[in-house]
């Protein structure tokens, strides 16, 4: 199988590339090189043998030029939820996301291959979450109910979407939409995965991404940490998904592919693997040996819910 993957020299789809490459598939991958660090990752797929192309998914032609392909793995984006908030970058990340899509739709109606679009748990409203009942335990807040499609296992793909999701989470359901109707109206073969918290070697995390590689990288270098919103406790919980898993599932995709036409399917550690703030920083503790003095600030921060608002991800059913 010849496979493309869009932002191929980042976290994920570097990843990607070398589980594809491990299953016998020629891999392409499509990356602009834009995001500190790519580099690194480019140096880790050429040596499993996946060609590099150079280009932006903003541009059409970009993507012309890497010729026929049996499937795209979708996996370019700006990942930051704080992105555009204040409107710088607000056009950068409109343009990548929902313009980019947009292009890869076109390749994939122009070429007939399939498609399987990386989207995210972002595109669950925030405003709703936060009407439901939560309970406070030593370490944690636990979902205590009054909220459909939502249980102690997760957020589920049941529940609903009108409401406030941020830019990010908006271009990433833009695009959800889009594609669904690209495959309804020509017969593309494509997925949606709804992506949680994923975590592995190789990423390059950050306070607005990446929150469980950078928790522990400031564990590591014995750097400053806070707790933000929630009365600054770091209850607040997350779920987490190895990118190892990750990988077997595209994996296990690429093989029925041809079945689905836009089916969504929420990708995450589900209630099992699920960790607060604080919960997190035991854990540091106990890997790297150093105690942190971690400050606290109260006020929750709309939108930026990628290291401080509560939620549990994808209930392990929709797997």
């Amino acid at each position: 199988m010849r496979v493309l993957i869009t932002g191929g020299c980042g976290f994920v789809g570097s990843s990607l590339a070398l589980a594809c490459r491990a299953a016998g598939h020629e891999v392409i991958c499509l990356d602009s090189l834009m995001r500190r660090g790519s580099e690194l990752l480019l140096e880790r797929i050429q040596a499993v043998g996946a060609t590099f192309v150079h280009g932006d998914i903003r541009q059409s032609d970009d993507l012309a030029r890497v010729g026929p392909v049996d499937v795209l793995l979708e996996c370019s984006a700006e990942p930051s939820v704080l992105a555009g908030t204040r409107g710088d970058g607000a056009r950068y990340m409109v343009d990548t996301n929902l313009g980019g899509c947009v292009h890869c739709l076109e390749f994939a109606r122009r070429t007939g291959c399939g498609l399987i679009f990386l989207s995210s748990s972002r595109v669950y409203p925030y405003d709703y979450l936060l009407r439901g009942a939560y309970a406070e335990t030593a370490e944690r807040l636990e979902y205590a109910g009054g909220l459909q499609g939502v249980s102690p296992a997760g957020v589920s793909t049941a529940c609903p979407l009108d409401g406030r999701r941020s830019l990010y989470g908006a271009t990433k359901l833009a695009g959800e939409l889009l594609l669904q109707e690209y495959a309804d109206a020509f017969g593309v073969p494509a997925i949606i995965n709804r992506c949680g918290v994923i975590a592995g070697p190789w990423q390059l995390g950050r306070s607005d991404q990446g929150f469980a590689a950078f928790w522990m990288a400031r564990h590591y270098f014995n750097l400053p940490l806070r707790y933000i919103g929630f009365g600054g406790s770091g209850k607040q919980v997350r779920d987490i998904l190895h990118i190892d898993d990750l990988c077997a599932l595209i994996g296990k995709q690429l093989a029925v592919l041809d079945r689905f036409r836009g089916e969504v399917f929420n990708a995450g550690g589900g209630r099992p693997g699920s960790v607060s703030l604080c919960e997190a920083t035991a854990i540091c503790r106990s890997l790297t040996g150093r105690v942190l003095a971690i400050t606290s600030e109260p006020a929750n921060r709309p939108r930026r819910h990628s290291v401080v608002y509560h939620r549990f991800g994808a209930g392990r059913g929709d797997l």
